[in-house]
């Protein structure tokens, strides 16, 4: 039987349980924390080096919109204690899910993993809840969806990092979305030290693109050590059946990655263009010619399904190991890494200038900014034009957009990766979005009660700041493009709108999962990874304005 297939719960129950169960307050079984140093792993306790020797653990994932349910290989003890012996004969030492519920508790399996020598390495998006590389969005929502799965696993020292995207940027006509990300891992990484919890590591998983694979990998690993990612890993299929250093290309990305500064990884590999796969890639990865780069990787993947990557079918709740399964495991019982010591290692490269803008790469260094969702209610609060939720859908929100932004100057709600350019309000959902714009058109227009109507779509409100978003609000400005010098925090019985409007929304393009792979093909780049998303703000605004624009009426009667 498969895991257990979570279909009661939607992904908005997921988030409105939030907090259920404080699953990794404790473990009774612990494993030493992995540490990063340079562009290697170590084990804390004793400095000896860490490579990653780990499978894909997740089935049944559904690669989907929101509203689509996942299947937590974490939350299911009965599964993952079967499973747990099939792994230790593949010698593994990581798993990586592609998507956990914060709703449920996953102390058993986590402790369980644990008394295996087994670590996790977790993605922190789920299908419908990540950065949209055709609508790169990093926002409130998305926030808190990444920082509650670092509040789930956080105190398991088993858990050896998290993956703040997968993917997102996967060819050059989308680099910007990785500003976005980066983004991400910068405020991860600032909420795991803001809450006091060991430092975790927080590392991105890109495609193997031709054009964008040394920029983005650069990209990830230059600026500050609290911007910069502390890992990298890439999904790596260039080695099919029988193959060698030199004529798969793992020569040629060894030698593209020997300067990275952070650890580098497969986060996934294992060609199946050929079957059975024989896995004799094993031997040159844990061997002398990539060791000193690289640090191991991931086999894609644990379960059996259509795409024909698993290692084990399982059938009424037993486990069948397969071709693959077996020659993978007599290829990592042989494998003889050379291993480092923390107290001796000296990094080669400590630090990296990030990427100059070309054309295969366009993200921008200057970031996103750091959602707040006190600062998106003290900013609705202070409206006096809002949004009738009672009158429009957000399904709907596109043709006010569009005529608005064709009126007034919609800056402080838009964000451009490539250009570096974010309004101070483009993190705020988007019922909050586009009441900050009609109030800048009702403002525009004399404040008259006919100006915030659009055919009942909008309403007046009582206008009410409290006395902590003053200052952050003044310092904005009514455009919304200034920023406030220190953070805002208000108390819970105030009426800001961060706790009651409706959560943006930001299709998934990017969220990998267990099922995302159709049949391999030879050059084995595939996995085209897109799911229907909404339209992004930026499109909107971008074509209505040039239509809605000289359509004054646009359906809205003012009056």
């Amino acid at each position: 039987m498969l895991l257990k297939n979570l279909s009661s719960l939607t992904l908005g129950a997921l988030y409105a349980a939030s907090g259920a169960f404080a699953d990794s307050s404790s473990s009774s079984s612990s494993l030493p924390p992995i540490e990063v140093a340079g562009n290697k792993f170590f084990y804390s306790n004793n400095g000896s080096q860490f490579y990653i020797q780990g499978i894909a653990y997740q089935a049944d994932t559904v690669n989907g919109s929101a509203g689509d349910d996942i299947n937590d290989p974490l939350a299911d003890y009965s599964t993952c204690s079967r499973d747990i012996p099939y792994l230790k004969k593949l010698n593994t030492n990581v798993v990586r899910v592609y998507a956990v519920n914060t709703t449920l508790d996953h102390s058993k399996c986590m402790e369980a993993l644990a008394e295996n020598d087994i670590y996790v390495i977790a993605d922190l998006s789920i299908p419908g809840k990540s950065v949209d590389r055709t609508d790169p969005q990093w926002n409130v929502e998305l926030y808190e969806r990444y920082t509650g799965v670092v509040d789930a696993f956080a105190n398991y020292t088993n858990v050896l990092g998290f993956f703040a995207g997968n993917e997102v940027t996967n060819n050059a006509s989308n680099t910007d979305a990785s500003a976005f990300v980066k983004a991400a891992v910068r405020d991860v990484k600032k909420y795991i030290s803001d809450k006091d919890y060991r430092k975790i590591p927080v590392g991105y998983s890109s495609n193997d693109d031709e054009d964008t694979r040394v920029p983005m990998a650069d990209y990830f690993a230059c600026g500050d050590s609290d911007v910069k990612a502390d890992f990298y890993g890439i999904n790596m299929y260039e080695w099919c059946g029988d193959s060698n250093f030199q004529t798969s290309g793992y020569k040629d990305r060894t030698a593209d990655f020997k300067n990275l500064s952070i650890p580098i990884f497969f986060s996934e590999y294992g060609c199946n263009a050929v079957k059975p796969r024989k896995f004799s890639e094993v031997q040159t990865l844990y061997g002398s010619n990539m060791t000193d780069v690289w640090s191991g990787g991931i086999v894609y993947m644990y379960f059996e399904e259509d795409n024909g990557y698993g290692l084990v079918s399982v059938e009424n709740n037993n486990v069948k190991t397969l071709s693959d399964f077996e020659n993978l495991s007599s290829q990592m019982a042989k494998i003889k890494p050379s291993v480092a010591k923390n107290s001796s290692y000296t990094a080669q490269s400590t630090s990296l200038s990030c990427p100059a803008s070309q054309k295969y790469w366009k993200a921008n260094t200057k970031l996103p900014p750091t959602p707040s969702k006190d600062l998106c209610g003290c900013m609705h609060d202070s409206l006096s034009c809002v949004v009738n939720t009672d009158k429009i859908d957000e399904d709907k929100y596109g043709d006010l957009f569009g005529y608005v932004c064709s009126q007034v100057d919609c800056d402080g709600i838009t964000a451009d990766g490539k250009n570096g350019s974010y309004g101070t309000y483009s993190f705020c959902s988007a019922e909050e979005q586009l009441s900050f714009v009609l109030n800048l058109y009702y403002q525009k227009n004399g404040k008259q009660s006919s100006a915030c109507d659009f055919k009942g779509s909008a309403s007046l409100q009582k206008a009410t700041t409290q006395s902590a978003c003053s200052s952050a609000l003044k310092q904005i400005g009514s455009s919304g493009t200034g920023s406030a010098s220190s953070s805002v925090s208000v108390s819970s019985s105030g009426s800001g709108s961060g706790s009651n409007s409706k959560s943006s929304s930001n299709g998934d393009s990017s969220s990998s999962s267990s099922s995302s792979k159709g049949s391999s093909t030879a050059g084995a780049k595939e996995k085209n990874l897109a799911l229907g998303s909404k339209a992004s703000l930026s499109q909107v605004i971008l074509s209505f304005v040039a239509t809605l624009g000289v359509v004054a009426g646009a359906g809205f009667a003012m009056a």
